[in-house]
């Protein structure tokens, strides 16, 4: 497996070539990056840009771990907005148009949300209609994705929606494709389920991995710590995504990163998974 860092868990602001300097200073071997609305990688950005973004970061001795936006929180494909649900699935044939670019083989997508208690005034939509809503709008994009040739991973995240590893399941084999699978957050389960059961139940439907980790008895968005600091087993993850032949990125996302002296979450998270994927020499 290969350890990655995504570009959210550096200080707000910092320019995309110094957060790869950054990971490549602490050992990491590719960054995750993230398509925002505008900015150095945004919806505007052109391949020319995409391929000085590729290059800097290659020259590095860097990979390009992924493709993720938190802009699916703005544009959800479930909206009761007929706008709203076609700018998502703007924004996703985007993201796949820049990750081909940028030789990146999977992006993540948030397929929409019945519900999302941290944003205040989100809109509730009815469970059966953001399933079908979802469903049309992935099964449509499966086809953007095998064009593109970079797979569409689904995030499971606090969206009240596809809520057991069961129910991802099926919906992936609905779709039917191979470039639709799961970009597998360990620290989002813990709350309410054991990831090491997730990755068992989807096997090589996972196409990516976030380590995180979470402690229960905090609860809510406080709950997310440090790596190793929660109640992600992670013995028993290593050896679930052992079982299921697993050989792609793991990335940590530390959101947020440290008020203080930002730049050592980096490097922290970076000695906890060498700890996890068995790299330390003690």
């Amino acid at each position: 497996m290969k350890k990655g860092i995504k570009i959210w868990s550096f200080r707000e602001g910092t320019e995309i070539e110094e957060c790869a300097r950054l990971a490549k200073a602490a050992g990491f071997d590719g960054i995750e990056l993230s398509l925002n609305e505008s900015g150095e990688l945004g919806l505007q950005t052109t391949e020319k840009e995409a391929i000085k973004i590729r290059n800097s970061i290659q020259e590095m001795g860097l990979e390009i771990a992924g493709l993720a936006t938190g802009l699916y929180w703005s544009y959800a494909m479930t909206s009761e907005s007929a706008a709203n649900r076609t700018k998502a699935i703007d924004v996703c044939k985007k993201q796949l148009e820049l990750a081909a670019t940028l030789g990146v083989d999977t992006i993540l997508v948030i397929p929409g949300a019945v519900g999302v208690d941290f944003i205040e005034g989100c809109e509730v939509i009815d469970y059966e209609k953001a399933y079908d809503r979802a469903l049309k709008a992935i099964s449509d994009l499966a086809q953007d994705a095998k064009m593109a040739g970079v797979s569409i991973g689904i995030e499971n995240v606090w969206n009240k929606f596809l809520l057991s590893p069961l129910e991802l399941r099926s919906f992936i084999d609905a779709v039917g494709s191979n470039y639709v699978g799961s970009y597998l957050d360990v620290g989002n389960i813990v709350h309410s389920g054991y990831p090491e059961q997730w990755i068992r139940i989807l096997g090589h439907r996972i196409k990516k991995v976030h380590f995180k980790d979470y402690r229960r008895a905090a609860g809510g968005l406080h709950g997310f710590v440090d790596l190793l600091a929660g109640d992600v087993d992670y013995p028993a993850v290593m050896e679930a995504l052992q079982e299921i032949g697993y050989s792609n990125y793991v990335t940590g996302e530390m959101i947020p990163p440290y008020t203080h002296y930002s730049e050592q979450i980096i490097f922290n998270t970076s000695a906890a998974m060498d700890a996890i994927l068995g790299r330390t020499s003690y």
